[in-house]
């Protein structure tokens, strides 16, 4: 990426870094466990997150005994990182730096992970030959990818709130995919993973589910999730304040119904678990 383009992506994920924190983290770190099962992390390793957020793959690896170091374009991120790891008494490295071009040294790690990151980057290929070049020979590479986006229920779910106010609206352009999407072909990540050299390639889809109380609740981890959720919202629809709480109570009715009747509506969405060994 060029300088400008570093600059606007780390003041995006720098501003939505307090609520990332607060509503997505903690919810994804059963996911990274689910990863780092399957890559195989053991006690003593070293591990290397790369655009690590503020830990939903990291604290699991630091908490199973791994040697971490998380990497993010967002220093904010990496902060609350910290002061996570803190909290549970974990040692965790953090620098500041792009997953297009690692700092690192070549045959550094036992593993390098990402999750729902690399998924993101404009040059995805790059970035995870990066990640195939500083893990030792033997070493594993881990890409945590969202599936299909039409098995999304969040993504299901918000489309359909916005249409309430906007009935054309059918979500964000798919034709081509955005780059959230772009390794939603689980073919797609085994190729990706396979050309950076990477053998024994194994990619499997589970389900993770998330639970919302509220339509507020789920609204607030959807707009914090990502900033092209903020950028839709503003830029492409230009949601006047009525609108988004026009949406917002049309999102607590789904929940509410989703729910029917239990403490908290159950959102579930594929996953795509891409492991190669260098």
């Amino acid at each position: 990426m060029g300088t400008q383009e570093i600059n606007d992506t780390r003041a995006a994920w720098d501003k939505i870094a307090p609520g990332y924190d607060r509503t997505n983290t903690s919810t994804q770190m059963w996911l990274g466990n689910e990863g780092l099962r399957r890559a195989e992390l053991r006690r003593g390793m070293r591990f290397l997150d790369v655009a690590a957020g503020s830990g939903s793959l990291s604290i699991p690896a630091a908490r199973l005994g791994a040697q971490v170091l998380a990497t993010d374009l967002s220093p904010v991120m990496l902060e609350l990182l910290q002061a996570r790891a803190r909290k549970e008494g974990l040692n965790i490295e953090t620098r500041v730096m792009d997953g297009h071009a690692l700092q690192l040294e070549d045959n550094s790690f036992d593993i390098a992970g990402s999750q729902f990151g690399v998924m993101l980057f404009p040059d995805m290929p790059e970035a995870i030959r990066e990640m195939a070049r500083v893990v030792k020979p033997g070493g594993r590479v881990l890409i945590h990818a969202y599936g299909d986006p039409h098995e999304i229920e969040f993504l299901g779910f918000l489309i359909g709130a916005v249409q309430s106010v906007r009935p054309d609206f059918n979500g964000p352009p798919m034709d081509p995919p955005p780059l959230e999407f772009q390794l939603a072909d689980p073919q797609r990540l085994r190729r990706e993973l396979s050309a950076a050299g990477l053998k024994n390639v194994k990619v499997e889809t589970i389900t993770e589910t998330t639970e919302h109380s509220t339509g507020k609740n789920l609204w607030e981890w959807l707009v914090w999730s990502n900033p092209i959720v903020e950028m839709v919202l503003s830029e492409m629809l230009s949601l006047t304040s009525e609108e988004r709480d026009v949406v917002k109570q049309t999102l607590d009715k789904m929940v509410r119904d989703r729910a029917g009747g239990g403490s908290a509506a159950k959102l579930s969405n594929p996953v795509n678990i891409g492991v190669g060994t260098k």
